[in-house]
C-alpha cells in the first residue's frame, strides 16, 4: 500500500477499492502514516466525497481497527441510540432504562460535550463514584444483569476514529458527511449492535441548521449503517430551543430523575424519549407497530420499572444505591441561584439555543479546551418552553452559578436571548421527520 497513491486517487475524484481503504485505515491505526498524509486524505475525502460503498468500507475498517464487542449469550436484542448533540438533550439517560425495561439490552457508549452541546458522560460524572470506564467484563455483566449500561468510549474501541478525528479537527474537514458518518457509526459497529436509532438535530442549537443538511446526514447514516449490517432508522428532531427545561450537568441529571418519577409528562422531552423508545422496540421486533411500542415504553415509565433499572445501573457502575430517593445527598447544588425574569408581557416566541449552550460553558459547565475541568453544579433550570404566555416579572429560567458575578452575567445573557412577542408563535413539531 502506497498512501500517497490512495490520496491522489481520491483527490482526483476516483473511487477507492475496499482493499485500499482497509490498508490505509490499518496503517493509520498502527501509527504508520504521517500526520500530513492523514490530513491530505481527509481533505481529499472532503473535496471529492465518497460513494455509499466507500463510506461503508471506511466505517467498517475504522470499526475493526480495535476491539469488537460481542454479546453472545445475552438473549435480548442489542440496541442503542445516538444523538448528533443539542442543548438540554438528556434523552439517553431516560431512554436506556426504558428500553431495557421493555426487554432490550442497551450497551450505550456515549461521549462528552462537543462545542456548545452537552455530553452524556459529563452529566453522569455528576454522580459520585459512577465509573464511566469499567472493564469490558464488568460492562458486559451490567448489561446482562441490569439491561443497560451507559459508559464512555475506551481507547481500544475504534481507535482509528480518534486518530483521524484529531487531524480533521485542525484541518477544517470535520463537516464532511462521509467522515461524520464513518466516525459516528464505527464506534456503534464496534459495540456489536444489532439495531440503532439516530437522533439528527436541526435548528439554531444544532450542528445542522437546515432541513436539507439534516436529511443528507440522516440518509447517509441510515444507508451506511444498514449497509454494514445494523438495522437503523433516524428521526430528525427540533433543536431551536432546549429540549429539557434544564441545561447543565447536575441540573439535567435532576431533570432525568424527575422524568423517571413521572414529573415531565406531556413535555417535548417526553415526546422525544417515547418516540425513540418506540423506534428501538419496533426495530428489535418487541412490538409490531410504533403505537404498540410507545404504549409499552409509557408503561415501563409509569410503572416505575425504568426508574428502578436506572437506579440499579448507577449502583452497578459504582454510584450510590439511593440516588433516586435522596438526590440532594449526592448532587451538589451551585452556591448562587438567581431567577431570570420576563422583561414584558407577551409570549416567548424565540431563543438562540446555541447561545444558551455557550452560556453554560461561560458558567464553567462545559469545556473551551479538552483539558478544562467542568463545574458540574452550574447551568439553567426551570426553563419555560417557547409558546408560553408570560407577564412582566415572571420567572422564565433559573441560573445556577459558582459566584455572584457569573450569575449576574448569565441572567443578563439569558434575558437578552429570549424574544417576547405579542402573539403566540407557530412552532415546528419536535419530531420533524423520520428517515
Amino acid at each position: 500500500m502506497i498512501p500517497q497513491e490512495i490520496i491522489r486517487r481520491k483527490r482526483d475524484g476516483g473511487t477507492l477499492h475496499v482493499s485500499d481503504i482497509d490498508a490505509f485505515i490499518a496503517a493509520l491505526a498502527r501509527d504508520e502514516l504521517a500526520e500530513s498524509q492523514i490530513g491530505a486524505f481527509a481533505m481529499a475525502v472532503w473535496y471529492s466525497g465518497m460513494t455509499r460503498e466507500e463510506t461503508v468500507a471506511l466505517t467498517l475498517a475504522m470499526a475493526r481497527s480495535g476491539d469488537m464487542l460481542s454479546w453472545s449469550g445475552i438473549d435480548r436484542p442489542i440496541a442503542d441510540k445516538h444523538s448528533t448533540g443539542g442543548i438540554g438533550d438528556n434523552v439517553s439517560l431516560m431512554l436506556a432504562p426504558i428500553a431495557a425495561a421493555c426487554g432490550l439490552a442497551v450497551p450505550m457508549i456515549s461521549g462528552r460535550g462537543l462545542g456548545h452541546t452537552g455530553g452524556t458522560l459529563d452529566k453522569l460524572e455528576s454522580i459520585p463514584g459512577y465509573g464511566i470506564t469499567p472493564h469490558a467484563s464488568h460492562f458486559r455483566k451490567v448489561v446482562d444483569e441490569v439491561g443497560c449500561a451507559i459508559i464512555g468510549q475506551t481507547g481500544t474501541l475504534a481507535p482509528a476514529d480518534g486518530k483521524l478525528y484529531a487531524v480533521r479537527d485542525v484541518t477544517s474537514t470535520v463537516d464532511s458527511v462521509p467522515l461524520i458518518t464513518a466516525s459516528i457509526l464505527s464506534k456503534k459497529l464496534a459495540a456489536g449492535l444489532e439495531t440503532l436509532v439516530l437522533d439528527v438535530k436541526i435548528g439554531n442549537g444544532a450542528f445542522m441548521t437546515s432541513l436539507e443538511e439534516a436529511e443528507t446526514l440522516a440518509r447517509s447514516l441510515v444507508e451506511v449503517a444498514n449497509g454494514a449490517g445494523v438495522k437503523t432508522s433516524a428521526l430528525i428532531t427540533d433543536m431551536n430551543q432546549p429540549l429539557a427545561d434544564a441545561a447543565g450537568n447536575v441540573v439535567e441529571l435532576r431533570n432525568c430523575l424527575d422524568f423517571l418519577r413521572g414529573g415531565k409528562a406531556n413535555t417535548r422531552l417526553e415526546t422525544v424519549v417515547l418516540a425513540f423508545a418506540a423506534e428501538m422496540l419496533t426495530q428489535a421486533g418487541i412490538a409490531k407497530t410504533l403505537l404498540e411500542a410507545e404504549a409499552k415504553a409509557h408503561k415501563a415509565l409509569s410503572s416505575g420499572k425504568a426508574a428502578e433499572l436506572f437506579a440499579r445501573m448507577v449502583q452497578a457502575l459504582g454510584g450510590p444505591a439511593d440516588l433516586l430517593d435522596h438526590p440532594d445527598k449526592y448532587l451538589t447544588a451551585a452556591p448562587v441561584q438567581k431567577p431570570v425574569l420576563a422583561s414584558s408581557d407577551g409570549w416567548l416566541v424565540a431563543c438562540d439555543a446555541r447561545a444558551i449552550g455557550m452560556s453554560v460553558i461561560d458558567l464553567g459547565g462545559g469545556r473551551r479546551h479538552p483539558q478544562d475541568k467542568i463545574d458540574h453544579r452550574v447551568g439553567f433550570s426551570d426553563i419555560l418552553p417557547l409558546g408560553t404566555k408570560v407577564s412582566k416579572g415572571d420567572r422564565i429560567a433559573t441560573v445556577h452559578a459558582a459566584d455572584e458575578t457569573s450569575a449576574e452575567k448569565a441572567v443578563a445573557d439569558l434575558s437578552a436571548n429570549y424574544r417576547i412577542g405579542d402573539a403566540a408563535p407557530v412552532l415546528p413539531p419536535v419530531i420533524v421527520a423520520r428517515i
